[in-house]
C-alpha cells in the first residue's frame, strides 16, 4: 500500500514546505499554510492520442464561428473580438474566469448569458456546486429565463460532472464555483490551492480538447484578489473582474487578461429587481446628477477604458488643516498620483499647498488610473482653491510632467468625440496631439502647460 505524505500549502500563493510556517516566505502571509496529504497514484497522468500533429501555419483550417454571441453587447465587448454584436463574443474552447466579490452579481450575470444563448437554440450545461436546482430555479424565474435547452446540475465532484461534459457536448459549461469544486486525485478538501489547481487544469483540457466553451466562477478574498494560486489566472485564457460599488447600484465588468481581444475594457451594467441591465451610454451615467451650474472644484475628464472612452466628474476640496501635517486624501485615483500633481502646482505655479488638506474624489465610484486625467485632477484643486468656477461645458485630458508640460495621450479622436456627443462646447487636449479630422460642432484648444490650461479654462 502507498505511504501517505503530507505537505504544507500556502493558500495565498501555493508555496509548498514540508513543516507549518506561521508566515509564508513567498508571498508573507500569515496563518496561511494548510496541511494536505499526498499520495502516490498509478495512472495519474492518462496517455493522451496524438489526434493533432504539427500542421503548417498555412493548412490550418478555422472555423468561420469561432465566437459565439452572448447576446449581452456589454459582456460581448469585454470578451473582445471586432465590432460588438458582430465579431464579438465567447471563443470556443476557451476557459474564462469572472472573479468578483459576494453578491456582487456573478451568478446572476451568467444565468442571464446562458438563458440569451438558448434563445440562439445553444445548449447550455449550469454546474452548480453551491445552490441546489431548486434554488437557480428560482432565480431563473426572477429573471424571466423559460427555455429547455439549459441544464442545470447540482454536482460537486468534477470527474461526474465531466462525464456528463462529453455525453452532453453542450455549446456552454459554466462552472459555479472552481473553489467549490474538487477532483478525487487530490486527497485535499475542496478551495485548497492543490484542488483549485487540478481542477483548473481538468476543465483546460476538456475546453481545449472537446472545443467547449468553459465559463468559472471564481472567489475574491478579502484584499481584492482573485482566490487560489496565482497560476490559475495563467492557466486560463480570459480573466474578468466583477466590481462594484455596495452603495451603488451599478456594476462594472472589466477585463484584465484576455488572449483574444483588449485588456482593461470594460462593460456597465445596472442591478435592478429584474437582473442586470445593460448601460448603453455609461459616461451619461456619471453625468446624471452633474450641476451645470457647477462650484469651484469640479471638471470634467474623459479617461478611456479600454478602447471606450468616458467622461466622468473630478471634485476636490481644499481646505485649512488644523494639523501639524495636512491631509492627502483621493478616492478613485492613485494617491500618489496625486502627491505628484500637488508637487508640480507648488513649483510650477506658486500654488502654496503645505497647510491645506485635500480631498480628490471621482465622482460614482469610478476608478481611474490612467495619467490622461492629470490635468483635470490639477485644474479642480486650482479652481477649488481660488475659489473661481471651471467652464462647465469644457472637457478636459491630458498628462502632466514634473516640469509642467502637457503631454500626449492616446485615443484622442475618440475621446473628443464622445465629449461632443454629450454637447460639450470645448475640450482641452496636449498641443502634441495631432487631429486627423476636424470635429463639428465641438472647439478643440490645444495647450502646452499647465498655467495656459488654467487660464484658457477658468471662467472670468
Amino acid at each position: 500500500m502507498a505511504k501517505v505524505k503530507s505537505k504544507y500549502v500556502c493558500q495565498s500563493c501555493g508555496y509548498e514546505t514540508a513543516g507549518y510556517l506561521g508566515k509564508c516566505p513567498e508571498c508573507g502571509s500569515w496563518g496561511s499554510f494548510v496541511e494536505e496529504s499526498t499520495a502516490p497514484q498509478k495512472n495519474s497522468m492518462p496517455e493522451v492520442p496524438d489526434t493533432f500533429p504539427p500542421m503548417k501555419l498555412d493548412e490550418i483550417e478555422m472555423n468561420s464561428e469561432i465566437r459565439m454571441s452572448t447576446n449581452i453587447s456589454e459582456f460581448d465587448r469585454v470578451l473582445g473580438g471586432g465590432e460588438v454584436n458582430k465579431s464579438s463574443g465567447i471563443v470556443q474552447g476557451s476557459l474564462v474566469l469572472l472573479a468578483g466579490d459576494p453578491g456582487i452579481g456573478k451568478s446572476t450575470l451568467l444565468l442571464q448569458t446562458a438563458g440569451e444563448l438558448c434563445k440562439n437554440n445553444k445548449k447550455v450545461l449550469y454546474i452548480s456546486a453551491e445552490e441546489s436546482a431548486g434554488q437557480i430555479k428560482l432565480r431563473a424565474e426572477r429573471l424571466g429565463i423559460k427555455t429547455d435547452n439549459l441544464y442545470i446540475y447540482p454536482q460537486t465532484n468534477l470527474e461526474l460532472a465531466k462525464k456528463y461534459i462529453e455525453e452532453m457536448k453542450p455549446d456552454l459549461v459554466i462552472v459555479d464555483s472552481i473553489q467549490a469544486i474538487y477532483t478525487s486525485q487530490i486527497q485535499s478538501s475542496a478551495g485548497s490551492v492543490s484542488q483549485i489547481r487540478e481542477c483548473c487544469n481538468i476543465l483546460m483540457q476538456t475546453a481545449k480538447g472537446q472545443n467547449i466553451s468553459i465559463i468559472v466562477i471564481g472567489h475574491v478574498t478579502k484584499e481584492g484578489n482573485i482566490a487560489g494560486p496565482k497560476v490559475l489566472e495563467h492557466m486560463v485564457d480570459t480573466v474578468i473582474q466583477f466590481e462594484g460599488d455596495k452603495y451603488k447600484t451599478y456594476r462594472i465588468l472589466r477585463s484584465v487578461k484576455n488572449r483574444f481581444g483588449n485588456t482593461s475594457e470594460v462593460g456597465i451594467f445596472e442591478m435592478s429587481g429584474r437582473g442586470l441591465t445593460e448601460v448603453k451610454n455609461p459616461s451619461e451615467l456619471f453625468l446624471k446628477e452633474y450641476n451645470q451650474t457647477q462650484t469651484p472644484g469640479s471638471t470634467i475628464i474623459v479617461t478611456s477604458e479600454g478602447t471606450r472612452p468616458l467622461l466622468v466628474e473630478i471634485q476636490a476640496l481644499v481646505g485649512t488643516t488644523p494639523y501639524p501635517a495636512p491631509r492627502r486624501v483621493a478616492n478613485g485615483v492613485d494617491t500618489g498620483r496625486v502627491l505628484q500633481i500637488l508637487a508640480v502646482l507648488e513649483k510650477r505655479i506658486g500654488l502654496n499647498l503645505s497647510k491645506q488638506d485635500v480631498y480628490v474624489n471621482v465622482i460614482g465610484g469610478m476608478d481611474v488610473d490612467e495619467p490622461a486625467a492629470d490635468l483635470g485632477i490639477a485644474l479642480a484643486i486650482v479652481t477649488c482653491v481660488r475659489d473661481v468656477v471651471f467652464d462647465s461645458h469644457t472637457a478636459i485630458v491630458g498628462e502632466i510632467g514634473l516640469s509642467g508640460e502637457i503631454r500626449a495621450v492616446n485615443h484622442i479622436e475618440k475621446r473628443i468625440t464622445e465629449a461632443q456627443k454629450l454637447g460639450f462646447k470645448r475640450i482641452i487636449i496636449p498641443e502634441a496631439n495631432e487631429i486627423q479630422d476636424k470635429i463639428d460642432g465641438i472647439e478643440v484648444v490645444r495647450v502646452k502647460k499647465i498655467l495656459e490650461a488654467i487660464t484658457r479654462g477658468v471662467k472670468g
